[in-house]
């Protein structure tokens, strides 16, 4: 997991400020962010806003006498993994078509052997203009990648394509150029995510603190190793990766309906969702209003999911843990029969719920544990698929995914 450096590049566009978003994104996904602008760009958004993001100086110029790099557009060129353009006008896309190079950004882009991202950000009329859509052809016939642009209101207050794409769809653009292995294509995996809601009444409901973000960066990374992905997601504000299947579910029994259907024809199910212990037994069909007494709920217990399910799927799980972490992990590990389970410890300020890293131990059933350090979601969704990965081989077929233990 070694860290990948990213060369963000920012153009004259209304768009412009959303880089500082993206560029923190960039940053807390775990790449090393090098800011290259023009001098349109810094017209709507301060080099000093991108700097003090990423950590990093930010280019302006093509010739700075004091630059770390000494040539510094091929300096930057080489040490991209990835160079992306967001947001990309109509004026860098015609450059980049036609091989100029008069300004810091197109001198690295024309130097650079990395892949190429690009947003593009416009006005509609620009976009559709003929001219703009044979540049773009000519780009991506030489393997460069554009994402978006999306559609809406625009800036100048017309209606159509030309708005900068949702930042996620540009993080995942990045993310799968930089994640070339397709190792599980042919693969179906069932992702669970978010909390589960247990109804009162009609308007209240019990819940859990789940933010739904490791189960959706697991089914944002599978899907981009080529695997198919059904997203099983409780209620969450959490916008869905491209290429899953979102399968939406609100309570336990919800959920519970949901796998079982899902997992009839998968490989793999990773139980990262947060699901309800106990839900109200008889919820109020009218709000419950107040009253001078105390409130009695009757609560039973919801299905234990994963170990209600047989098949020959592989079963990851999940334990959120405040005492006994190891030891209550590894409980669950074989009362559920799993081949894997993910053990955090949700004391921990950077671990848990809602929060974008998590600190883990991976148990299986016959090998030691595997401690990992605080990561990102992102990262550790990974490594779960890699470990998956490494499962698969210890059977003789995809077709039948069962470790020894479950024989």
């Amino acid at each position: 997991m070694e860290k990948k450096i990213v060369v963000l590049g920012i153009t004259g566009s209304i768009a412009a400020y959303k880089a500082a978003d993206l560029a923190s994104r960039l940053v807390k996904a775990g790449y090393e962010v090098d800011v290259v602008m023009t001098r349109a760009a810094q017209e709507f958004i301060n080099p000093l806003t991108l700097q003090a993001l990423t950590h990093r100086p930010v280019v302006t110029e093509m010739f700075t006498l004091h630059s770390e790099m000494a040539v510094e557009h091929i300096a930057l060129a080489d040490r991209a993994a990835v160079l992306l353009i967001a947001p990309a006008t109509a004026n860098i896309i015609a450059k980049l078509a036609h091989g100029f190079a008069d300004d810091m950004l197109s001198c690295t882009a024309l130097a650079t052997r990395a892949p190429v991202v690009i947003a593009p950000a416009m006005n509609n009329f620009m976009y559709e203009n003929p001219v703009t859509k044979e540049n773009i052809a000519d780009l991506s016939a030489r393997g460069m990648v554009f994402v978006g642009p999306g559609e809406g209101r625009l800036a100048c207050g017309t209606t159509g394509p030309g708005r900068l794409t949702e930042l996620h769809e540009i993080m995942e653009a990045v993310e799968k150029v930089l994640c070339p292995r397709q190792d599980l294509v042919g693969q179906r995996i069932v992702v669970t995510a978010g909390g589960t809601e247990e109804p009162i009444d009609p308007v209240r409901f019990i819940t859990n603190r789940s933010s739904g973000k490791m189960g959706y960066a697991l089914a944002s990374a599978a899907a981009a190793r080529g695997a198919e992905v059904d997203l099983i997601s409780a209620p969450t504000s959490l916008t869905p990766p491209r290429g899953v299947n979102l399968v939406k579910v609100r309570t336990a029994e919800e959920m519970s309906a949901a796998v079982r259907e899902h997992t009839s024809h998968c490989d793999a199910l990773i139980m990262a969702a947060a699901v309800a212990d106990y839900t109200v037994k008889e919820p109020d069909q009218h709000k419950i209003k107040k009253t001078a007494g105390k409130l009695v709920l009757e609560l039973e217990r919801t299905r234990d999911i994963l170990a209600s399910l047989t098949g020959s799927f592989l079963k990851i799980g999940f334990a959120a843990e405040s005492r006994d972490l190891l030891e209550n992990a590894r409980q669950k590990l074989y009362s559920k029969q799993l081949d894997l389970i993910v053990a955090n410890d949700i004391t921990s300020p950077h671990s848990g719920f809602d929060v974008d890293t998590n600190e883990v131990t991976l148990l299986y059933p016959n090998k030691e544990n595997e401690p990992l350090p605080l990561m990102t979601k992102e990262k550790l969704a990974h490594i779960i698929l890699d470990r998956i990965i490494l499962l698969h081989r210890v059977v003789p077929a995809l077709g039948s995914l069962v470790t020894e233990t479950q024989r």
